[in-house]
């Protein structure tokens, strides 16, 4: 993977607030590792999600039997991706760079959190799938739309942001199991889809083109004090006209 920029690395691996990280250690066991302990291995499907309390930890990929750090997490940061929450085998492993506390929460506690507090599942959700996009496209982008080839209001945000000129990276559900999977585990119904991740902070269930635009700030250039009239002559948008009233 290319080196990622710190803006890269706060969207997909956000900072937990200290009344947050209080909040999850109620349900969380609390470890103690030392230097270079690996918390998961590549493969493994057995742990839960770890928060850094104190030291830091590394994301490590491996190809070929080659070793390339993915991302360094410090306190208030946390592991977790699609895959290790639908409960299938980790694409990465997980080691402490140094002596470090950690909080681990299991896949059950995190999804009884996730479906009791909206501020806190869309952290983790925004989070890890941002992540699963940077494993398959290695960059994070602006607007990130999960949905369904079959859905029309996929097609609808798909045309908005394209016709916009709006850069995004889309996951269908339909050939991702994975991504499904975890939208399942949050409670994200069929009628909450399409999911649009605005700037990598702000998760949208099936929004209205409207919502969208001021998530991206699509209408900024857009004088709102003033009043226009639009006058469309023709059997379509052939010839606009448009005027300050």
């Amino acid at each position: 993977m290319s080196p990622e920029t710190p803006e890269q690395h706060a969207l997909r691996f956000p900072k937990l607030t200290d009344a947050q990280v209080s909040q999850l250690a109620a349900s969380s066991a609390r470890r103690q590792v030392k230097a270079r302990e690996i918390l998961f291995d590549l493969g493994s499907a057995d742990h839960g999600v770890f928060i850094v309390l104190t030291g830091s930890i590394e994301i490590v990929g491996v190809s070929n039997g080659v070793e390339s750090v993915l991302s360094v997490l410090g306190p208030g940061e946390f592991t977790g991706e699609v895959t290790q929450l639908s409960g299938r085998r980790s694409l990465v492993l997980c080691r402490a760079c140094e002596t470090s506390e950690l909080l681990e929460i299991d896949r059950p506690n995190l999804r009884h959190v996730m479906q009791t507090d909206a501020v806190l599942g869309d952290v983790f959700l925004g989070a890890f799938l941002l992540r699963r996009v940077s494993l398959i496209a290695n960059s994070v982008g602006d607007a990130v739309l999960i949905g369904s080839t079959h859905s029309n209001d996929t097609l609808r945000l798909r045309t908005f942001l394209g016709r916009n000129g709006h850069p995004y990276t889309y996951l269908d559900v339909d050939v991702d199991a994975d991504v499904q999977a975890v939208l399942d585990q949050f409670s994200v119904l069929v009628t909450d889809t399409p999911v649009l991740i605005c700037r990598g902070q702000l998760v949208l269930r099936n929004p209205s083109n409207a919502e969208a635009a001021a998530c991206f700030g699509l209408n900024m250039g857009i004088d709102q004090a003033g009043v226009y009239d639009m006058i469309v002559i023709g059997a379509g948008p052939r010839f606009t006209e448009l005027r300050r009233a």
